[in-house]
């Protein structure tokens, strides 16, 4: 079984940067690609960034060139660099695995980017 706890997230201005993190239980966090996922009020959860287990990327149109995604094995944890934050970026934010497995859902991290 698997854990996943976001932290990180906060009130931020259009422009500004936050690094929300990932912290994953479980001896196997190493071999599982992951990912970073949103959701917006009346909107669908969407995948925005995942990684794999040897550390390949990939990014929703939206975010890139302004998100990165890491992750650090020893450390059980995955994280999301947010830099030039826009307001359409405010979501709640959720990390799982991906293609993403229903029962490890957290409760998120809320994003909200306003002046």
């Amino acid at each position: 079984q698997v854990q996943l706890v976001e932290s990180g997230g906060g009130l931020v201005q259009p422009g500004g940067s936050l690094r929300l993190s990932c912290a994953a239980s479980g001896s196997i966090f190493s071999i599982y690609a992951m990912g970073w996922y949103r959701q917006a009020p009346g909107k669908q959860r969407e995948l925005v960034a995942a990684i794999t287990s040897g550390a390949s990327t990939n990014y929703v149109d939206s975010v890139k060139g302004r998100f990165t995604i890491s992750r650090d094995n020893a450390k059980n944890t995955v994280y999301l660099q947010m830099n030039s934050l826009k307001p359409e970026d405010t979501a709640v934010y959720y990390c799982n695995v991906h293609p993403p497995y229903r029962s490890y859902w957290g409760q998120g991290t809320q994003v909200t980017v306003s002046s």
